[in-house]
């Protein structure tokens, strides 16, 4: 443990962000360079000695967190990065962008601000990285077994990354042009710059994992013949399919998945335009969703100059503290202001919209909304409450249907749904198909990273198996958990 007193010694700090008015002008990471190391080891300090890490059982990939709270606490820099490694293939995409479930279990959280979970872990990533720690670790020996993993999120990913230094010969199929997933192009460069990605990815190719880009597993490659020429296969192609708003007016120009907004700002980041093909620009904004990726879009909305903001929640605003019914050591639903919200716009709860209104050259204009309720547990409108906001771009973020089924790859690999739409297996990952296994949100339906990340690697010990017999490689959960799911 860390200093054993260190709780009552130390408040928590966070890290610091940059000012609102220097970070819209630019795309990079919101939060001030170099500020965070300084204070991790007074942070680490704080975990306790609790007896019962709850942590653990909040983290789906079962991070040792005290462990490496103690090392960052002495400032071992490498020990703390070998621990945070033994669970996490992937800690400097965590540590950015996973809403730590490990805080809202931390027994400190109880009656004092938790322990910065989440700070002390990039931190350790990110010095690690910095002074040569992280290394690609290549395997003795080769099986002469071969693997495709069809879709580069962190899924994916950690799946090729766990198989390859088990000593199989994999190869990633990723439809889009670069590889990473929605890592690459749904989340923002503001909340993690590509250059993690991209250093992950030269550390699995050095490694040996061989990457595919612009094949698309169904239409490109049909899965049969994808089939024949790998000895197992792992779908972890993620839950894809944007939720739509059927509603009159939805066939107006300017409205959007913020899956195809999103990916267009990052776009330019990499190069690929000047200018985004959509931009909010000069525009009155909306985003329908009050999720992380509604606030995604207000963030990316800001930086393109958007004349003004808005997102909208069908649901009611959540409570600063702790609801009855999700007491601790579980994930609440909690009102939370991102670094998208402080720099301005407006959150409009308890509204749900009824049609769109557009000009005559068929361009969106006007979103017609009313505010709900819930009487007798039914979501109702409230009457005299309807109006209209300006419009001329509406995103919609209000999540995700499942996997992607109109390229054929279900259906050519003659693969089983379960009841929620999802693709069905058992508890080694494996699908009703012999040899090809399910990972991530393909299997789990929408989810956080960290799950994703978990379950890559259980489901590459569930390929180990199949292939060798028996496997050495950790399996954190099982597909069945689904305790924390949010």
């Amino acid at each position: 443990m860390a200093d054993p007193k260190g709780f009552l010694n130390h408040g928590r700090e966070v890290a610091r962000t940059r000012p609102v008015e220097e970070r819209v002008k630019d795309w990079n990471e919101v939060y001030v360079p170099g500020s965070l190391l300084p204070i991790i080891p007074t942070q680490a300090s704080r975990c306790m000695d609790c007896g019962i890490p709850f942590c653990h059982n909040g983290c789906p990939l079962g991070n040792l967190i005290p462990e490496w709270n103690d090392f960052a606490y002495r400032e071992d820099w490498s020990a703390a990065s070998d621990r945070l490694h033994a669970t996490n293939n992937f800690p400097e995409f965590t540590g950015r962008l996973c809403p730590a479930p490990c805080e809202s279990a931390c027994v400190l959280g109880i009656n004092q601000p938790p322990v910065t979970i989440k700070n002390v872990e990039v931190s350790i990533i990110d010095k690690a990285w910095d002074s040569g720690d992280v290394a690609p670790q290549i395997p003795e020996r080769l099986s002469g077994k071969t693997v495709a993993v069809i879709g580069s999120g962190p899924a994916g990913l950690a799946a090729a990354q766990q198989l390859t230094r088990a000593g199989h010969t994999v190869a990633v199929y990723e439809r889009a042009d670069r590889v990473g997933g929605l890592l690459r192009y749904g989340i923002p460069e503001f909340k993690m710059e590509k250059r993690h990605i991209n250093r992950r990815i030269e550390q699995m190719r050095a490694e040996g994992t061989r990457f595919r880009t612009g094949v698309e597993i169904g239409r490109d490659l049909k899965a049969t013949d994808l089939r024949k020429r790998y000895d197992a296969v792992v779908i972890a192609a993620g839950a894809t399919v944007s939720r739509d708003l059927p509603v009159p007016g939805r066939e107006l120009n300017g409205i959007h998945f913020a899956m195809e907004y999103l990916p267009l700002a990052n776009k330019v980041q990499e190069g690929d335009f000047v200018a985004p093909p959509i931009t909010a620009a000069g525009k009155h904004v909306v985003v329908i969703g009050g999720g992380d990726t509604g606030a995604d879009c207000v963030g990316t909305a800001h930086r393109q100059g958007a004349a003004s903001v808005t997102q909208l929640e069908i649901m009611p605003q959540p409570s600063a503290d702790r609801a009855p019914h999700q007491p601790w050591p579980t994930f609440p639903m909690l009102y939370k202001v991102t670094s998208a919200h402080e720099e301005g716009g407006e959150r409009v709860y308890s509204v749900s919209t009824t049609h769109f209104e557009g000009d005559e050259d068929g361009n969106v204009q006007w979103l017609h909304l009313v505010e709900v309720e819930f009487v007798d547990g039914k979501l109702t409108q409230k009457p005299g409450t309807e109006r209209k906001i300006p419009a001329q771009l509406v995103t919609l973020a209000m999540g995700f249907t499942g996997t992607d089924q109109a390229n054929g790859l279900v259906s050519q690999f003659a693969l089983e749904l379960d009841e929620r739409g999802n693709i069905a297996r058992d508890a080694d990952y494996a699908t009703n198909v012999p040899g090809v296994f399910v990972a991530g949100d393909a299997g789990r339906g929408q989810s956080l990273i960290v799950w994703a990340i978990a379950e890559g690697r259980s489901a590459a010990r569930g390929v180990d198996r199949f292939l060798t017999g028996a496997s050495e490689l950790p399996a954190p959960v099982r597909p069945t958990d689904r305790s924390l799911m949010v």
